[in-house]
């Protein structure tokens, strides 16, 4: 038996690619161009051509497939199976016999393994290094893969304190149920999460205005979102000065920094590497 159905049978950790797998069944054009917009936005580029690109916890493949419409050379992997199989999946619907993108199962605190890849013009990780279980050695991991002037792109989750922890133990809590009792911790999370915002629409006059923003936003699913967000252990949180002052102790300047204003959810960050780094 894998490490990783070991830690989804004993509550440990939260099946992504069953997530994922729902999320490639509304997959579409419009949603993949605005990957391919929201990836060369943060990173500030019009192409990659010429470049290696790392996407670290795949996950549905859909930044991937973004940074290789983008000309990238795309090495992916992911630690879930069902991952990289979505990945795969949309390998072959949308790339079919695509040399320049290489999809792998592996793991962020496989240091033989990631060593075995090489470095990178451009490692990407969008919410996937505070699932590992051991944050920080993730993102040392991460930054090795970096090569002397090459980009570092995460996010990770903000640091909210007393919310974090609420939110850690209905996690627990949702990974520890059967399948067909989780229902009963999801919906009321949603309605937590969601019901304000919908409110706050319909008194504007705007119904369901912010749920279709947040369907524009870099392709993704508010529902599959929310899914992510109650059942996704491990899970670990940092303040953007703790991810700040750990990326410049190993040679890395901030280009972009965008936050979830002190929320809930993730801070983006844009870090390029000076010389070789420490």
């Amino acid at each position: 038996m894998s490490t990783h159905v070991k830690e989804v049978e004993s509550g440990e950790r939260f099946e992504f690619g069953s997530n994922w797998t729902a999320f490639l069944e509304k997959m579409d054009d419009a949603r993949i161009d605005e990957a391919v917009r929201s990836l060369a936005q943060m990173l500030e580029v019009q192409s990659l051509v010429g470049k290696r690109f790392l996407d670290i916890g795949s996950g549905s493949g859909l930044f991937s497939l973004a940074a290789r419409r983008l000309g990238g050379e795309v090495t992916s992997f992911d630690f879930d199976p069902g991952s990289v199989a979505c990945t795969k999946f949309l390998h072959e619907q949308f790339r079919p016999n695509d040399a320049q993108w290489q999809i792998f199962e592996g793991s962020a605190l496989d240091e033989r393994f990631l060593e075995s890849l090489g470095v990178f013009d451009v490692v990407y990780s969008w919410g996937v290094l505070h699932h590992t279980g051991k944050m920080w050695s993730a993102l040392e991991n991460a930054a090795q893969r970096v090569g002397p002037g090459g980009t570092l792109f995460i996010a990770i989750y903000n640091d909210q304190g007393r919310a974090s922890r609420s939110w850690l133990s209905v996690k627990r809590a949702y990974c520890a149920l059967p399948r067909g009792l989780k229902w009963l911790l999801l919906w009321p999370s949603f309605l937590r999460l969601w019901g304000p915002t919908t409110l706050r629409d319909l008194l504007r006059g705007k119904p369901g205005a912010t749920w279709r923003e947040v369907k524009k936003m870099r392709g993704m699913d508010p529902w599959r979102d929310v899914v992510d967000w109650v059942g996704g252990l491990p899970f670990e949180v940092a303040t953007p000065e703790a991810i700040f002052n750990f990326h410049r102790s190993r040679g890395f300047v901030l280009d972009r920094l965008k936050t979830c204003g002190g929320g809930l959810g993730c801070n983006e960050f844009v870090f390029h590497r000076t010389g070789s780094g420490t």
